[in-house]
């Protein structure tokens, strides 16, 4: 089985640092000292990102150079170039990313005060990266052809003869990813291994992203599909919560398929110094940075003060107990466990 670009550059990027070790020196043309710009590496989309970064810009006074892409290619790009990246900061879209980049030694610890902003099991546990949003995984229905008592409440079902190409799911996707990553935390590689299979084996239908899951599920496309749960209500902002024919359904408390993911940031070991790197991390984990998130994409705010989308359920609800996201680091395995079963 040929590797997809990200894992293959993944798997390099560990050997490389396995070779010749995680040097904590800046890059030659990256100022470790605050000078008024940075280079921000984003594993979230520009539309939702840059206006944010614009309202960082006006406030602090500091320029910020923003390279988007895919949070697991930026990842994989990031331990290639190791402390040559020009990166200073690196906003991913889920912990899994983060924790692969913490385990191979390339981000500085961030101040106390700044990871204390966020709940214990919505950071790292070494300081290395702060969560800045959070994600429930749920499953998006048709409600046209089921009702909500007749939707799977645990991702295990979809394994079974019954959903056969019926469930949506991307592969290539990092949440997807960080799910599977849960599931192999939860219940154990032969566990996962055998999830896996079945479930390529059953014909799910690949999109790229949890939005074309969605559309498919909300157009009768599909039955069911795999996503995160902030995409159904801004397409329901949009298009008004009677008008969508796709439902959302959490699996039960406890299953792999339950997890509530984060996203996050972390200054790279070459910006240890930098007060300007510092100052965008505590940005998004600020009150104006969190209240953006909240309004503009229905995430979970993880800071006190903010009051979560109307409609949610708690994320108290929703946590599992048993799953510590900084044991999401091992993205890698997940990913050559997807290429095995031929789904990326």
């Amino acid at each position: 089985m040929r590797l997809s670009l990200p894992l293959a550059a993944l798997v390099a990027g560990v050997t490389a640092l396995a070779l010749v070790g995680c040097s904590t020196t800046a890059s030659p043309g990256t100022s470790s000292e605050a000078d008024g710009a940075i280079t921000l590496y984003s594993g979230r989309d520009e539309v939702l990102v840059q206006p944010l970064i614009d309202m960082f810009e006006e406030q602090s006074g500091i320029t910020v150079d923003v390279r988007y892409g895919n949070t697991a290619e930026l990842g994989a790009t990031l331990l290639e170039e190791g402390d040559r990246s020009p990166a200073q900061v690196f906003l991913a879209q889920d912990a899994g990313a983060l924790g692969a980049l913490s385990d191979a030694g390339l981000f500085a610890t961030l101040p106390a005060e700044t990871t204390n902003e966020v709940p214990a099991g919505f950071t790292s546990t070494d300081d290395t990266w702060v969560g800045v949003t959070g994600r429930a995984r749920v499953i998006a229905y048709d409600a046209e052809k089921m009702s909500a008592a007749e939707v799977p409440t645990s991702v295990d079902a979809f394994t079974e003869p019954e959903w056969n190409g019926r469930l949506a799911i991307a592969p290539t996707n990092a949440s997807f990813q960080a799910f599977v990553t849960a599931y192999r935390v939860l219940n154990g590689e032969d566990a996962a291994d055998k999830w896996v299979a079945a479930l390529a084996a059953n014909n799910p239908v690949i999109f790229d992203n949890n939005r074309a899951i969605l559309a498919a599920v909300n157009d009768g496309v599909v039955d069911a599909g795999l996503i995160n749960h902030y995409y159904w209500y801004a397409q329901a902002a949009e298009t008004g919560a009677e008008n969508m024919r796709a439902q959302l359904s959490y699996p039960e408390a406890g299953d792999a398929g339950s997890i509530v993911n984060v996203t996050g940031a972390g200054v790279l070991k070459g910006a240890a110094t930098d007060a300007d790197a510092l100052a965008l991390v505590d940005f998004l984990v600020s009150p104006t940075a969190q209240q953006y998130f909240v309004d503009e994409t229905f995430e979970y705010p993880l800071v006190a003060g903010i009051d979560a989308p109307a409609g949610l359920p708690t994320l108290d609800s929703l946590v599992n107990p048993d799953l510590d996201l900084a044991d999401l680091e091992s993205l890698a395995d997940t990913q050559a466990l997807l290429a095995t079963h031929g789904l990326i």
